[in-house]
């Protein structure tokens, strides 16, 4: 008896250590986990005007999504937008190589898995994560407009998780581009005919996104919205001074037009 008492109580000594090294572990997770939006809000709060881009990695540069992703970002970069991508190749780097090229700030947010390894070449700034949904947070949070190329599993998570913070009134309502229409008209027919059909979504909720197949058009939908959107909030709203001499140029813009 005395013998099983000394095992039992050996056993439960493992356990409450294994446990105190449990939930020390999850302290030193939340302090990376803090550490990533400390970095992410900083380097993002200073940027200025920006608009998001997503898409798959997979896509070569003779791809032509890849080139198109090119020349939407190069006009919204000589626009006077800054471009944050995930950092990564295919519609990514495309991105991030028009927004350089066109002189305007390159921002690639990466995230640490093996099929991401390495940023592209052309980011002027970057952030390394190790958390997907701190990143996910960063690509979303600051942007003006979302421009969302075909993509896989993570190009669907965060256009589900922008439109889901939208339906929830989590998030102010922004455009979200889906560029490509031969790829995303079968997701919105699904979504028509299947989902507000058998009342999962609302009628209303397919008007948060638009198809695009023209880059000039795409630039033209966040400008437009951005205008508007100033004339209900005033240049108060807009607490960076960068935006309120993108703002000034943008009217200056259209006016003259």
């Amino acid at each position: 008896m005395k013998k099983r008492w000394h095992n039992f109580k050996i056993h439960r000594e493992w356990e409450i250590i294994g446990e105190l090294k449990a939930k020390q572990g999850d302290v030193w997770r939340l302090f990376r986990i803090l550490s990533e939006f400390v970095q992410g809000f900083d380097l993002l709060s200073e940027i200025g005007p920006s608009v998001t881009f997503f898409g798959s990695s997979r896509f070569t540069p003779e791809n032509p999504y890849y080139r198109k992703a090119y020349e939407t970002a190069y006009l919204f970069g000589k626009e006077g937008y800054t471009i944050v991508t995930g950092g990564g190749p295919g519609i990514m780097e495309a991105a991030n190589k028009g927004a350089k090229e066109a002189g305007a700030e390159s921002i690639g947010l990466q995230i640490d898995i093996p099929t991401e390894a390495g940023k592209n070449p052309y980011t002027t700034k970057s952030l390394l994560f190790k958390h997907f949904f701190v990143r996910k947070v960063m690509l979303l949070r600051y942007a003006l407009g979302y421009v969302i190329f075909p993509g896989g599993y993570g190009t669907f998570d965060e256009l589900f998780e922008a439109l889901t913070l939208m339906q929830t009134k989590k998030m102010y309502p922004f455009p979200i581009l889906l560029f490509g229409s031969e790829y995303w008209k079968p997701l919105v027919h699904f979504m028509r005919h299947t989902m507000v059909e058998f009342g999962t979504i609302g009628d209303d909720d397919l008007n948060f996104f638009q198809i695009v197949d023209d880059p000039e058009e795409a630039v033209e939908i966040i400008n437009r919205f951005v205008l508007e959107k100033s004339k209900h909030f005033g240049e108060s709203f807009y607490v960076n001074p960068k935006f309120v001499k993108f703002l000034r140029r943008l009217r200056e813009k259209y006016e003259r037009s």
